[in-house]
């Protein structure tokens, strides 16, 4: 790395995008940085920044998540995605293996899958990979009648390492996220995510909309999708895999013991930024 000058890659999973760095500075100001270079006017843009650090715990590295406005996350289903692949595309792991990798939520194994047979219209981007990721255990918790106003018929707290609030909304469609998802989340100290979701329009399936707690409404939210699907299978909407339809595209969730998450990750270019 030249001084004054960090080489990072930026990548996306369903356009919820990162910027990730392999080689930080043991020094370096990863909050600053975050709210520098995902910043979509001045900086490069991304919904968050990854920093890769030395594993621990028998884990082959592990995951700073920080979100655009600097603070520090625990998981994103989306970003380990697009981490893995920056880590198998330098080498730094075998890419025919899976990849163990610790977070602020526990260890997570991200394992590359085969493309979907049936993708989305359209050519693919040369640069895409599919992966199945762990995401440990997921927790229905308490549900949250105060929630439960306007079109909204049912709500529910869920923990997938990092905490959600689900909303069951048909009417997913004409909700301001932009509006509702500051309101709701300020009232939480700590702050928290919040899906909007339908069930449809198939079976086992869901529509989902997503404010992330840091980055604002995003195209999607791994995560996000794996509480989704749990809430709607805790209210009796999905079997025990769900098709989740968020803004940028599709994910599978499968429930059990842990829930797998399954979806692509794209690599969209190699970036160069100036920095103190």
């Amino acid at each position: 790395m030249s001084a004054g000058l960090l080489h990072l890659t930026k990548h996306h999973g369903l356009g919820n995008d990162f910027l990730v760095l392999l080689d930080p500075a043991p020094d370096l100001d990863a909050a600053a940085l975050a709210r520098a270079v995902c910043d979509r006017r001045f900086g490069v843009g991304a919904d968050g920044l990854l920093i890769a650090r030395p594993g621990v715990d028998g884990a082959d590295v592990t995951m700073e998540l920080r979100n655009a406005d600097g603070g520090r996350a625990e998981m994103s289903g989306n970003g380990i995605r697009c981490f893995a692949q920056a880590v198998w595309d330098a080498g730094l792991s075998p890419a025919d293996r899976p990849l163990l990798v610790a977070t602020d939520a526990g260890l997570r194994l991200v394992r590359p899958v085969a493309a979907p047979a049936a993708p989305p219209a359209g050519p693919a981007p040369a640069a895409t990979i599919h992966a199945a990721v762990d995401m440990g255990t997921v927790k229905v918790g308490e549900d949250a009648p105060e929630w439960v106003t306007g079109s909204v018929q049912a709500a529910v707290h869920v923990d997938v390492g990092n905490p959600h609030l689900v909303l069951l909304d048909p009417d997913v469609d004409q909700v301001d996220v932009g509006e509702r998802g500051p309101a709701i989340e300020a009232t939480f100290p700590d702050g928290v995510n919040i899906e909007w979701i339908r069930p449809g329009p198939g079976p086992d399936e869901l529509t989902l909309r997503v404010w992330e707690r840091g980055a604002g409404a995003t195209l999607a939210c791994g995560t996000g999708s794996c509480a989704a699907a749990a809430a709607a299978n805790h209210w009796g909407r999905v079997g025990a895999q769900a098709l989740v339809h968020n803004p940028g595209g599709d994910v599978t969730v499968e429930l059990g013991a842990t829930a797998v998450l399954i979806g692509p990750a794209v690599r969209v270019a190699a970036v160069e930024f100036s920095w103190r």
